[in-house]
């Protein structure tokens, strides 16, 4: 039974992902700029599980723990240590340009005071207030963008659960969760069309509430685009709030690509971002101490860097507002190293197709000086293929030691490149090293497949 459930929520899942990566709305270079030269975000996923120290909402939905006791941890939910202003500073020293937390989970529990539902911190919980406003009031206090985090799914709301997902209407009651779809011929699409006005509304409490330059979705998968009415919904998301970006997680109608917890292999389609936690828990996780090395998140944020993608680290805090020692710790390592190296960074572009060199690279927005991150050090000499440009100089970056190159192959006359060498650095940083080479012009890639050389 539960290899079975496993297999229908992983297909589920996957058709969900190949929805997330086709878009079908136009590309808006000018209100995406922000993102693209962001590089690096912070996700905040803080609600009632952090009391517990549980799954957030899948903790009850898959039943190892039951709704009431799940929904019992809104008594120890007191945010009593909740600091803000605190947060976006150690957001802002990490290098991140933009945040997102968890407005509303699976769950339902919100974290503002909304109209439209009693099932928000404000009125059931000990923080009897909004958690929302002064979150966004510091993060721009510091210069940073806000995002806020909203599930489509909605598992406590009595009108959810009132269609079927198309190409699921045959599912055996069986193997139904009630909370996601009712029992075969009790679909009731007047009920469903009373959930998305709710639905609607707390989104509109949020959009011109709070005025987010980002919505971060989650949870479009258990209904289809049409039932959902993505279309409808960007329309008026974008009519509310007309500059605010919106992630992938609507069915085909967001601007940017949300990979999860893996790094890409192949370089995902348009503008993407990497949604990755500093340990294995989305939440706050009291027994979850399988934290990632700084060096091991230096290196991933290099990779998707290099591909052209931003990092999200995710971060959870206790229930009363703290942040875990070892996250804080994790966040000024990276905050230290985004200094030294800030200029491989930001703003930079996707560097050197795979191939060229082994290991991740950028390129500044001039196009004129490529930045390669040693993953690794070298035995000899660093090598990099198919730079046709001559070489003003070669340099480590953050301690300005000065390397030597040559070239060394290549027939100049049929304007192939040889290899370019260049010699170790005497230092090395303790997470990561750069190595930036300044260029004659803009750079100029040799992409061919060889060949005879046929005259000299």
């Amino acid at each position: 039974m539960k290899a079975l459930v496993a297999i229908i929520f992983l297909l589920v899942f996957s058709v969900a992902n190949a929805q997330h990566g086709a878009s079908k709305v136009p590309y808006d270079a000018a209100k995406m700029q922000w993102f693209e030269d962001a590089k690096l975000g912070i996700f905040i996923h803080w609600g009632i599980y952090a009391v517990n120290g549980i799954p957030e909402s899948w903790s009850f939905y898959n039943k190892q723990i039951s709704y009431k006791d799940y929904m019992d941890q809104l008594k120890g939910f007191n945010a009593k240590n909740y600091n803000p202003s605190e947060w976006a500073s150690l957001f802002k020293e990490a290098g991140a340009k933009y945040v997102v937390m968890t407005a509303k989970h699976h769950d339902g529990v919100a974290l503002w005071n909304s109209r439209l539902s009693d099932l928000n911190v404000v009125k059931k919980s000990p923080a009897k207030r909004d958690l929302l406003a002064p979150y966004a009031d510091a993060l721009r206090k510091e210069g940073l963008k806000v995002g806020l985090y909203f599930s489509h799914l909605y598992w406590s709301h009595p009108d959810y659960a009132s269609v079927t997902q198309v190409g699921m209407e045959n599912t055996p009651n069986d193997k139904r969760n009630l909370l996601s779809y009712p029992l075969q011929g009790k679909e009731d699409p007047a009920r469903w069309q009373k959930f998305i006005r709710f639905h609607r509304g707390q989104l509109k409490e949020l959009a011109t509430g709070y005025s987010p330059d980002l919505l971060w979705f989650d949870g479009d998968w258990e209904r289809s685009a049409e039932q959902w009415n993505m279309r409808e919904l960007r329309d008026s998301l974008l009519r509310w709030n007309p500059g605010m970006i919106l992630n992938a997680r609507m069915n085909g109608y967001g601007d940017y690509l949300t990979p999860e917890q893996g790094v890409p292999i192949t370089r995902p389609n348009g503008k993407w971002e990497l949604c990755m936690t500093t340990n294995d828990s989305w939440g706050y996780q009291h027994n979850d101490k399988n934290f990632k090395t700084p060096r091991q998140i230096i290196n991933i944020f290099a990779e998707c860097i290099a591909m052209g993608g931003n990092l999200l680290l995710d971060i959870g805090p206790k229930a009363d507002g703290t942040i875990q020692e070892e996250q804080v710790a994790i966040l000024k390592t990276l905050g230290s190293w985004n200094r030294k190296h800030a200029e491989a960074v930001y703003p930079t572009e996707a560097g050197l197709p795979f191939g060229h060199f082994y290991g991740p690279t950028t390129l500044s927005k001039d196009s004129s000086t490529l930045y390669l991150f040693l993953v690794a050090q070298p035995w000899d000499e660093i090598a990099v293929k198919g730079i046709r440009n001559k070489i003003k100089s070669v340099r480590v970056v953050g301690s300005n030691e000065q390397l030597t190159s040559r070239k060394m192959g290549g027939a100049s006359w049929l304007n192939i490149p040889g290899i370019l060498y260049i010699t170790k650095p005497k230092q090395y940083d303790e997470n990561l090293t750069v190595v930036a080479i300044d260029l004659e012009g803009k750079l100029d890639l040799y992409h061919g497949s060889g060949g005879a050389v046929e005259h000299n």
